[in-house]
């Protein structure tokens, strides 16, 4: 039997176990439900354990692999979760969610607000988030066809190797920050010494900036921070080389100004950008 069908079997035993077992309750009690549970659960282990292996998540929810098998492809399919390595992360889904319900707008993001960054620096603007080892942008505004093609082809970027993420890590506890980059591999030893190399200076100047690979495009973010101070996003500004960097440091004082302006308002949960 293949791993699907013994998913699809072993999801409908489950709901038959459960409506077994329930007593009867009122039509207005919240009820469990296995199913339901098992999918939160995973989405939980994830949450407090990136990184986690599917044979950690067997163990953790103590239920048949194939189950297991079944509930993660069906998140993988739909973006609630992505697999890197044989490891598991919360996916782009996830932080679509929360920036529309209020949360990640802690720091009170609006499209108008990248729409007007975007018309005062002239640049494109990318609004990420973390997930897992990586930054994810969930927004963007005035993005050129290069810039634009690029991230929407490649949404998944290790911190090292963009400014948002950079500015993101710059901003983590000590201990969390050690510990992500000594997780890192041989190959990208280079970009560890490098941002260490730029750390003091971010965390001074609360920018920090990236170049591309060809070094023909330059980014400069910062952390966008909720009203309590907790980093929640980053902003990134993203132009050729030659726009951007002899205008860093008046980019970099429109980009603070904008985004601290953001922080110190408050605005309804709901409001979409």
């Amino acid at each position: 039997m293949s791993l699907k069908k013994q998913a699809e079997r072993s999801l409908q035993s489950d709901a038959e176990s459960e409506d077994a077992r329930s007593p009867a309750r009122s039509k207005a009690d919240p009820q469990n439900h296995r199913t339901v549970d098992r999918v939160t659960q995973i989405l939980e282990e994830v949450v407090y354990h990136p990184g986690m292996t599917f044979a950690e998540l067997v163990r953790a929810l103590g239920a048949a692999k194939s189950s297991v098998h079944g509930f993660i492809q069906g998140l993988l399919a739909k973006g609630w979760l992505y697999e890197d390595k044989h490891r598991f992360y919360l996916g782009p889904a996830v932080y679509g969610l929360t920036l529309a319900s209020g949360h990640i707008r802690a720091g009170l993001v609006t499209h108008s607000d990248l729409v007007a960054l975007h018309e005062a620096t002239k640049l494109a603007v990318f609004l990420g988030v973390q997930a897992g080892d990586h930054l994810i942008y969930v927004a963007e505004a005035g993005s050129d066809q290069a810039a634009g093609f690029e991230a929407r082809s490649n949404i998944r970027r290790t911190l090292l190797s963009t400014a948002g993420g950079k500015a993101l890590l710059a901003a983590w506890p000590q201990f969390e920050r050690e510990a992500h980059l000594r997780r890192r591999t041989r190959e990208e030893t280079e970009l560890v010494d490098k941002f260490l190399a730029e750390l003091d200076k971010i965390n001074k100047t609360g920018i920090a900036i990236n170049l591309s690979q060809t070094g023909t495009r330059c980014g400069l973010a910062t952390t966008v921070r909720s009203r309590s101070g907790e980093a929640v996003a980053s902003v990134t500004l993203v132009g050729t080389t030659t726009e951007v960097e002899p205008r860093l440091d008046k980019l970099s004082k429109v980009l603070l100004k904008h985004v601290n302006a953001w922080a110190t308002r408050s605005t309804h949960p709901r409001e979409p950008i």
